[in-house]
């Protein structure tokens, strides 16, 4: 559709959720028409209260450098990096725009949600050792990825996460590889100061404590009418949009089955928990500059793919180990038990029990993570700092995932543990469903959304979205020194060079 001012519509863009999807595109969309008119509808009181908060994400900033489940194994032994490649230079684009935004003014100090922390990919075992090995020999045989080092040398490994290396028996195969280009990200910090920046425009408004509780075609119209409940007064509402975005996390797929729309039929959720180990000890959180990431137990969904954390929240240093995988039939972390059975319908039972079917190994799992002890618990922290002390840490409660369950023509379906995004033909309605890479790549996203769904708009707003995005439309994937220079100009603006990368352009990126 073509994306103008609509004289019937109350907004042009509804958007439902306050998390940095919603924050993203209102923020993108705001730079290219800022006579748009645009709404956040959000059920909780303020913005970055569910997948966005930082302690409900691992805030890794995934451009691949570290998450081994990125990288599958062929047949042949050989390791595939096409999936590794397509997130990295996804969260590029991101890392251009924040850059805009920075030299823009709208982000006022990228210190207050980004910071440079390495990525380490760590692996126990010779048959890991191996594997790692011809993972690292794949990658840093490519641009994007030059920057990344190998070493099985125990002296070498202590320097680089020293938490995980005391302790460790010495003739131990272990291997890991490093890139001190990661980030660790705040998307909760980063959600309120684009909301913030956007409470400043004209035409703009956020609703917090207002409920979409349903989302359906006008008669006669073509407007979306969407149903609004306030939870403070109990007054309930109703507003027109010519566009809807659910970017509510967990909330999105029921308003895209209320909506009713023939691209969201089959669709399905399987809610995924997660929990978290947590220590704000100085003494260790100030020793552990990294994000060091491990191989997924069998069965396991990849958002549980065992990590101990470096994280920087509210200027204050802590450690994040986990997430250890649970069940519960939320589709948010503050919603309800009966999410999951009321978005069970007649077009995705079959797809359902597909995926029931199919994913015997994950259910085994995550029956055994749901009784799983904390002593059971901080076995599984020893294998990555074996000093660990128990008394040091905490239990914290992790976001509720989604993970999307995708129909196919013979009504069956597959459980994809990566994000999905669904647009309407007529281009009015588009949803994102699942979770990680989510976050990182929220730019990636909300462009492709705006291809399918605006394309009357993309030549005239072409020119903005190369000098907000100066690698739009160009790979630098396939172009090494349009990489070199982009992450050199992002990595500047962004302060998120380490001190010793300085000088070199390889390591610098």
């Amino acid at each position: 559709m073509d994306l103008q001012r609509s004289a019937q519509a109350e907004v042009d863009i509804a958007l439902v959720g306050a998390g940095i999807m919603s924050a993203t595109f209102a923020t993108l969309l705001k730079e290219l028409n800022p006579d748009l008119r645009i709404a956040i509808y959000e059920s909780l009181e303020a913005s970055a209260q569910e997948s966005s908060n930082a302690w409900n994400n691992a805030g890794t900033g995934h451009a691949a450098l570290c998450e081994l489940n990125y990288t599958n194994e062929r047949s042949d032994g050989s390791v595939d990096i096409s999936r590794a490649l397509k997130v990295n230079n996804e969260f590029d684009l991101t890392r251009q725009f924040w850059t805009y935004l920075v030299r823009k003014g709208a982000i006022p100090d990228p210190g207050s949600f980004i910071h440079p922390v390495a990525h380490v990919a760590f692996v126990r075992g010779a048959s890991n050792v191996a594997f790692l090995k011809r993972r690292y020999d794949a990658m840093s045989a490519h641009h994007c990825f030059s920057s990344m080092e190998y070493s099985e040398d125990h002296a070498v490994l202590n320097e680089w996460m020293p938490l995980v290396m005391e302790g460790r028996d010495p003739s131990e195969a272990v291997a890991a590889t490093r890139d001190i280009t990661g980030t660790d990200c705040d998307f909760g910090a980063l959600t309120r100061i684009l909301i913030a920046n956007l409470q400043k425009q004209p035409d703009f408004s956020v609703a917090y404590r207002h409920r979409v509780t349903d989302v359906q075609r006008g008669p006669g119209d073509g407007l979306w009418h969407l149903s609004l409940h306030d939870r403070k007064s109990g007054a309930k509402t109703e507003v027109k949009a010519a566009c809807v975005f659910l970017g509510a996390g967990g909330g999105a797929l029921p308003l895209l089955q209320k909506s009713n729309v023939p691209e969201g039929k089959g669709f399905a959720g399987f809610p995924v928990s997660g929990l978290w180990l947590r220590c704000d000890d100085p003494k260790y959180a100030d020793r552990h500059d990294a994000k060091v990431y491990g191989k997924a137990s069998i069965g396991a969904p990849p958002m549980s793919v065992p990590h101990l954390d470096a994280r920087v929240v509210d200027g204050k240093r802590s450690l994040l180990f986990g997430p250890y995988a649970g069940f519960s039939t939320k589709f948010l972390k503050k919603g309800s038990f009966a999410d999951l059975f009321a978005s069970i319908r007649p077009d995705n039972i079959a797809p359902l029990l597909a995926v029931g079917r199919d994913n015997v190994d994950l259910t085994k799992y995550l029956v055994s993570q749901v009784l799983e002890s904390r002593d059971a618990r901080f076995k599984s922290l020893l294998e990555f700092f074996p000093n660990a002390k128990p008394s040091d840490w905490r239990l914290e409660v992790a976001g509720q995932r989604v993970q999307v369950i995708v129909p196919d023509k013979k009504r069956t379906g597959s459980l994809q543990f990566g994000t999905e995004v669904i647009t309407t033909s007529d281009g009015t309605l588009a949803a994102v469903l699942g979770a990680s890479p989510g976050a990182s790549t929220s730019v990636s996203i909300m462009l492709g959304i705006m291809t399918r769904a605006f394309a009357p708009n993309m030549p005239a707003w072409m020119t903005k979205l190369t000098e907000m995005i100066p690698s739009y439309g160009r790979s630098i994937s396939d172009d090494a020194t349009l990489c070199y220079d982009i992450r050199r100009d992002t990595a500047a603006a962004l302060h998120i060079v380490p001190p010793k990368a300085v000088g070199s352009v390889k390591a610098a990126i």
